[in-house]
């Protein structure tokens, strides 16, 4: 008999989403089994299939909450004002907290697009165009405002979104840089990529950067 919906199960199935992150980013999709997952949860195998019926589904799964989260998380941060200067700065802070503290959830995002059906993947990439879509519209607001100079709005888009991920690979807490000053760092980096001044108000991250916490 399932296990009806409850606090346990839900706390359940929020453990099996954890431990498949960590697995399959230090093992890989296809490395990863269903037996390890249940192993590392602590409950039979057979009951990882009350919450995902299929491994894709659960690889689906997380790489569909990890951009609704990142979606979600601009639209918090998304500041009213039309000014790009401001708007493109929030768009950095926003992108390099939300990654540095789902260093995980971001490799897997990266890396196991190539594991989704064809019919998954494109929802997939569906999301990631609408939040790209977010800074090339912010890019295109500025160059036409004549504060950004930008040749190509869509190749600059992509190259700040790499550089901006890429700090996952290199960051680690505790270290020489702290979250706010990585920010801060990338945020005038990006400033000079696409030809503007920083202003007293855009090169210091708000609160949010500073007390963010690495999960």
């Amino acid at each position: 008999m399932a296990r009806t919906t409850g606090s346990d199960g839900e706390k359940t199935e929020a453990a099996v989403r954890e431990a498949a992150v960590n697995l399959i980013a230090r093992l890989g999709y296809e490395a990863m089994s269903m037996r390890q997952l249940a192993a590392e949860v602590g409950v039979q195998a057979a009951a990882l299939y009350r919450y995902f019926p299929t491994k894709q589904d659960l690889l689906f799964t997380l790489m569909r909450e990890h951009m609704e989260g990142l979606l979600q998380a601009w639209g918090v941060a998304r500041p009213a004002t039309a000014d790009p200067e401001s708007r493109l700065a929030a768009y950095v802070e926003n992108h390099i907290a939300f990654h540095i503290g789902r260093r995980h959830a971001t490799h897997v995002s990266n890396m196991e697009l190539r594991s989704l059906s064809h019919e998954r993947l494109t929802q997939i990439l569906k999301m990631r165009t609408a939040y790209e879509k977010e800074l090339r519209t912010i890019l295109r607001d500025g160059a036409e405002a004549g504060v950004f100079q930008v040749d190509d709005t869509g190749l600059t888009a992509m190259a700040l979104i790499q550089m901006m991920t890429g700090v996952i690979v290199w960051f680690r807490p505790g270290e020489r840089l702290s979250i706010a000053e990585v920010t801060t760092t990338y945020l005038s980096m990006t400033m000079r990529l696409v030809g503007a001044t920083i202003s007293h108000g855009t090169a210091r991250p708000s609160g949010r950067a500073r007390d963010a916490v690495v999960l």
